[in-house]
């Protein structure tokens, strides 16, 4: 049972991130834009479902109607969505899907091949394997593999391999055959031909203006940047529960409450971890007596802190799989969980005491946020809107679009039998749902500071 206080608390924070009362009308579902009317008719499926009933006929109108709209506009040259054509091009021509799938190891690749270059031709080994005449050569191989020009590294090391003196056997002879006959060094090259074509060029373009490229400067530094702002809000939720935890002591003797930040879930917990949470961003615990020399705790409250508001909704599923993990515990056994503050005894009993339904959620779970509360809440997911773009159906009316040619929305349809019928939907389906939920949980941390402030721990009146 949870004490009076920490209940009053979660029962009086202030939800500025709930979304609103839904109107689920076939007028409301139209008058928004599509992807508004997309999330609609995709939980009204879903309720459909729940009742045991077929969505009606009209309620596809409305999803096909508003997905052939959504398209439209993604696609539009001007002020489109450059990673859903890039996805289109990449769907409709074969160079660039080679260029895509070239590109998804070409990382590694460079790595193995400089590997082997750095093995006969680095500064440090070329006067050991370097014979007479060949250290220059060796430079210049060493150098175009520096400068990633692939080709010409290809070329260079066939040349050097077909010298007379080559013909021995040596450590030198056997490197340069082995980058030779490297099929990373193939898949560079052939990267190189194809980086040349229209199509790849426009392909690749069309991503830098989706963002910056993965691995560039630019996108480490985005990447720097989104990591202190979640740092931050750590620290806020963090702070706020300690000065929870603080009136909690304040109330019994022996102070047991305490907080703890970065709980990792140990390997010994029963149960499938994958997906899973395995690490809780800030925790509030209870000590329990025991005639144990190591103390023993229970886990009151989960608090995990996010950035923005999209970044809770994406991780709720791994939430509840956490969730889920952690009552698989054996009632009677106590596992060390790891955390900043050092390692915690953790009662069994009191993991397999969490819930992952609604109920459960309320009373054990927050998510924090320091972002202002969106005035026109987003009701249609990133992850589902990709999902719905990148089916074979909508790349395909897409591509037809593309080209100027007829594109019949109702080739569409495949899509919605899709999201009512296949498992690999099912994300999809229950996105609003989801939503719906996470903003439930979710609170801004001066709001949690300021509930925590007056919260009284009186139990609320009946009158």
């Amino acid at each position: 049972m949870s004490p009076p206080l920490l209940e009053e608390m979660l029962r009086i924070v202030a939800r500025r991130y709930r979304l609103p009362a839904k109107d689920g009308t076939a007028a409301r579902m139209r008058e928004g834009g599509p992807a508004t009317a997309l999330a609609m008719a995709i939980e009204k499926a879903r309720e459909a479902k729940v009742r045991g009933e077929a969505p009606g006929p009209e309620l596809k109108r409305i999803f096909i109607e508003a997905l052939a709209r959504m398209i439209q506009e993604a696609m539009r040259p001007d002020a489109g969505d450059p990673a859903f054509q890039a996805m289109v091009l990449r769907h409709q021509a074969t160079q660039v899907r080679e260029y895509a799938s070239l590109s998804t190891h070409a990382d590694q690749d460079r790595r193995l091949v400089r590997a082997m270059v750095d093995a006969i031709a680095h500064p440090a080994k070329r006067r050991r394997l370097a014979q007479d005449g060949q250290g220059e050569n060796l430079a210049k191989i060493y150098a175009l593999a520096s400068g990633a020009s692939w080709t010409e590294l290809f070329d260079a090391s066939q040349a050097i391999r077909a010298m007379p003196e080559m013909a021995g056997g040596s450590s030198l002879e056997r490197g340069l055959a082995k980058l030779l006959d490297s099929p990373a060094l193939e898949r560079l090259r052939r990267l190189e031909v194809l980086a040349s074509d229209e199509l790849v060029r426009r392909y690749q373009s069309l991503w830098d203006r989706h963002g910056p490229r993965s691995g560039s400067p630019t996108a480490f530094a985005q990447g720097s940047v989104s990591k202190q702002r979640g740092a931050a809000v750590e620290a806020l939720a963090a702070r706020a529960i300690e000065a929870l935890a603080q009136r909690l002591n304040e109330r019994e003797t022996g102070a047991p409450y305490r907080v703890v930040t970065s709980m990792r879930v140990p390997a010994s917990l029963p149960g499938s971890a994958h997906r899973a949470k395995s690490e809780w961003d800030v925790v509030l615990l209870r000590h329990v007596q025991s005639t144990e020399p190591t103390p023993a705790w229970k886990v009151c409250l989960l608090v995990e802190a996010k950035a923005s508001l999209d970044a809770a909704a994406s991780d709720l599923p791994r939430l509840l799989r956490g969730l889920h993990l952690l009552a698989q515990a054996e009632g009677n056994a106590v596992y060390p969980f790891w955390t900043e503050q050092g390692t915690m005894q953790l009662l069994g009993s009191s993991l397999r005491a969490l819930r992952h339904d609604e109920a459960g959620l309320a009373g054990a779970v927050l998510y924090c946020c320091d972002a202002p509360a969106d005035a026109a809440p987003r009701l249609l997911g990133a992850a589902s809107r990709m999902q719905l773009l990148s089916a074979t159906a909508s790349l395909e009316f897409a591509g037809s679009l593309a080209e100027k040619h007829d594109a019949d929305p109702q080739s569409l349809e495949p899509i919605w039998h899709q999201l009512l019928d296949s498992p690999s939907w099912g994300a999809v389906l229950h996105q609003s749902a989801m939503l719906r939920q996470v903003r439930e949980l979710m609170v801004h941390t001066g709001d949690l500071a300021d509930a925590i402030r007056h919260a009284s721990g009186r139990p609320p009146s009946s009158a």
